[in-house]
């Protein structure tokens, strides 16, 4: 790991294992039967010019350039550490640009950016958990999102009957070629500009209900065992604002 470490310090490597990267996941989709679940929900918004937020878990990220047909509208909130810069520059291989931002270093100025973005009709894919967790928890950025700029967040989640379950933070789903997949799209989820303390946590858990719904759903129908969340946060214990990436 240390090793692997260094070579991604070079600017070289690391395009390189993004551009494998990349070419792993065409493969994984191309060799697979996949279908998609509600893809009616970010078709609605397509075709009324509207748009919207995308949240799934970071543990689900792999496939989710092939949740919907037009994923080369949406610009994704990364964060800016080495896990970030992997994830930017494999998801720009399918038309998806980042914002740099997180929790701990440029969190604000890329909120600003993401609701510019959307005001001009831009889709926004966020992970509620990243960048590292708890995992399947959604911090309190993704709704905060939501308020400023009054756009819903429309949940989604993918599984795949064969697959690898990597043991880093967020359980991280490597899909496997040639089998059968899933995508799952929730129903969009409001909230109101004027909302309280009280509502925003109750929008935050239905949420992180409706995400870990779909997920485990997802897992069922590929006849795979559900992964769990971490244990949720404790009140000592400051949520993540789910900057992502």
């Amino acid at each position: 790991m240390q090793l692997l470490k260094k070579i991604l310090q070079s600017d070289t490597a690391m395009g390189l294992a993004c551009f494998i990267g990349a070419l792993y996941i065409r493969l994984v989709q191309y060799t697979g039967r996949w279908r998609i679940e509600g893809e009616d929900i970010p078709e609605s918004f397509r075709i009324a010019g509207k748009p919207f937020i995308l949240a799934f878990w970071h543990g689900r990220l792999m496939m989710m350039p092939y949740c919907w047909r037009r994923t080369d509208l949406v610009n994704m909130l990364i964060s800016g550490h080495r896990d970030g810069r992997l994830i930017s520059q494999t998801v720009r291989h399918f038309s998806i640009e980042s914002v740099v931002g997180s929790t701990t270093s440029g969190g604000a100025q890329a909120m600003r950016h993401l609701i510019r973005l959307m005001r001009k009709g831009g889709i926004v894919g966020i992970t509620p958990d990243g960048p590292r967790g708890p995992r399947m928890r959604v911090g309190e950025g993704t709704v905060a999102l939501a308020r400023l700029s009054g756009v819903p967040i429309v949940p989604a989640s993918f599984a795949a009957s064969r697959r690898r379950v990597i043991g880093s933070w967020d359980r991280f789903v490597l899909a496997l070629p040639f089998c059968r997949g899933v995508f799952l799209w929730g129903e969009p989820i409001e909230v109101p500009r004027n909302a309280d303390s009280k509502t925003l946590e109750s929008i935050r858990q239905a949420l992180e209900d409706a995400m870990n719904d779909l997920a485990g759903r997802a897992d069922a129908m590929m006849g795979q065992t559900a992964i769990e969340p971490d244990p949720p946060l404790s009140a000592d214990r400051p949520a993540q604002a789910g900057a992502g990436g």
